[in-house]
């Protein structure tokens, strides 16, 4: 099953004290993990970042993001219907608008994205169901939708654009294995993912 995102943190404490009142601690059981790394993230877009719900007064709740330490980030986005973040180590992330496609929550995070390329898509859309245990809920041109189940209020995003791979990712999937031995592993698409028991 998957069950959280390992992120690479330069400050263990700052960081996770950031995403658990970003959150509000509402992460549909997705356990957010904090490693320790002395490397400073590159000017490049990560391959994996997270969405939250902007609720019903999105305007406030960016603002309240911006209080905790995020930033407004351009990343080549344009003119897209949810606003783009970074927390205080310079991890993107998406505050989504209400209606969002997908969204069944007013707060906390409601979808975790990775970049596939459109000639990946099908073999990580069989590789992660196998891993996750989630399911296929929503599959159209631009990319697919997982959940553990139909009204999970967390969904694995997956589609393109793919940004390049420059290094290993900062941000990684968690998945709970007890037929498999713990390490980190590549999936489909060459992005590391953690197995535990």
């Amino acid at each position: 099953m998957l069950t959280g995102i390992v992120i690479d943190a330069l400050d263990v404490a700052r960081l996770g004290r950031f995403w658990g009142e970003a959150t509000r601690g509402r992460t549909g059981g997705l356990r957010l993990r904090f490693v320790a790394t002395s490397e400073p993230k590159g000017a490049y877009k990560n391959r994996l970042h997270l969405d939250l719900a902007g609720g019903p007064d999105r305007v406030a709740e960016v603002a309240r993001l911006l209080a905790l330490g995020a930033t407004p980030v351009d990343i080549g986005q344009g003119d897209v219907p949810w606003d783009v973040l970074a927390d205080p180590e310079g991890n993107e992330f998406c505050v989504l608008r209400p209606g969002h496609p997908g969204v069944l929550a007013d707060s906390g995070l409601v979808a975790v994205c990775l970049d596939v390329a459109e000639e990946d898509r099908s073999a990580q859309a069989a590789f992660w169901e196998s891993q996750a245990g989630w399911r296929v809920v929503e599959s159209c041109d631009r990319g697919f939708r997982l959940r553990s189940t139909p009204t999970g209020t967390v969904s694995l995003v997956m589609g393109p654009p793919a940004a390049p791979k420059w290094t290993r990712n900062r941000l990684r999937l968690e998945v709970t294995r007890g037929d498999r031995e713990p390490g980190e592993f590549l999936d489909a698409a060459g992005n590391e993912f953690h197995v535990t028991r």
